[in-house]
């Protein structure tokens, strides 16, 4: 059973990682990347532990369906692909442009309005060709918009504030930590500011895989089925065409998953059972087979994640080695190596 109560806030500690994943070249180590990582079983309890998971950390991204299902239980009215967008770590492509616009619409308010940083599109194709039409960094192109605008129309809906609503002290963001801590089950460490400006709840790995577990185990209907349903069923609005997260989701069925900046993923199955995965230098190469590793030991049949194994290391344009998971996480289908 998920605990419902709230416990003491993780330790602010130096992380104590260990090594999860190991590029290989020519039959030799090169490198290795740190980390820590975290299964829990379909009745929440921890079932494969590697590194430190119950330090505090801070989630990033992988943190956005805990703020939807926030923003639902607030009054937030969206579903289906809006409510995912709310979610997402978007790419900048046009269909995430235009439904941010529609939510800013929804809540009577325009671009201007939203607070987060502006960027470039996060996918590298959009990116290129944004910068050879000339189109100049923008608010409702940066990766986190959606959520932007959805917390706006939140604030809306409610009658608080617009101009703050990014401040740790505004009630909509407090009402989103209290969601963190309950589903979490643990009180927030710290609160810092992430990268789009928005304030950011630090956690433990082990309260961010017990969270998503909560999330996609809620009864039918509630905001956290609501959030994990769009997600999953409009899991390139969650994310972009081409990326992983969005091809972990569709290859395996009932999935929900989400990455964070700096190497955080979270992932869970309908039954409850779930991962969640910091690769201490942020590194995606490794990011992704550690997670597809971790969904292994979880259960999911290792052969439906081949393609997350690891990519591939180069030399002189061919494939000499590999990103390759420590034995600890095998058993997963290994790309080979040279």
């Amino acid at each position: 059973m998920y605990i419902s109560s709230v416990t003491d806030a993780p330790l602010v500690r130096e992380p104590l990682h260990a090594p999860v994943a190991h590029l290989v070249r020519g039959g030799i180590v090169e490198g290795v990347h740190y980390g820590s990582v975290v299964v829990l079983g379909t009745d929440g309890e921890v079932t494969f532990h590697l590194g430190d998971i119950e330090a505090a950390f801070y989630p990033r991204s992988a943190l956005k369906p805990v703020q939807a299902v926030a923003m639902v239980r607030a009054g937030l009215p969206l579903d289906g692909e809006l409510l995912s967008l709310a979610a997402a770590s978007h790419s900048g492509e046009e269909r995430h442009l235009a439904g941010t616009r529609r939510i800013l619409d929804m809540a009577g308010l325009a671009e201007s309005d939203l607070r987060n940083v502006p960027d470039l599109p996060f996918d590298p194709v959009v990116r290129d060709a944004w910068v050879r039409e000339g189109r100049m960094p923008s608010r409702l192109a940066q990766n986190c918009s959606g959520k932007h605008a959805a917390m706006l129309y939140t604030a809306r809906l409610n009658g608080w504030s617009l101009d703050d609503y990014l401040d740790p002290a505004h009630p909509l963001q407090q009402a989103i930590a209290e969601i963190v801590e309950d589903l979490t089950g643990q009180r927030v460490a710290q609160v810092t500011v992430d990268g789009c400006g928005a304030p950011l709840f630090s956690v433990s790995l082990h309260g961010l895989a017990r969270a998503a577990a909560r999330i996609v185990t809620a009864e039918p209907g509630t905001p956290e089925a609501r959030v994990a349903d769009a997600m999953r069923e409009h899991a390139e609005m969650a994310s972009g065409s081409g990326r992983d997260v969005a091809a972990l989701m569709r290859a395996v069925p009932g999935l929900l998953a989400k990455d964070g900046f700096e190497g955080v993923q979270v992932a869970a199955l309908p039954d409850g059972r779930a991962v969640a995965v910091k690769i201490a230098d942020g590194a995606s190469r490794a990011r992704v087979p550690v997670a597809a590793a971790a969904l292994a030991r979880a259960g999911v049949d290792p052969a439906v994640l081949s393609e997350f194994a690891g990519e591939p290391l180069l030399g002189g344009g061919r494939p000499v080695g590999c990103v390759r998971v420590v034995r600890a996480l095998e058993p997963v289908p290994l790309a080979s190596s040279a």
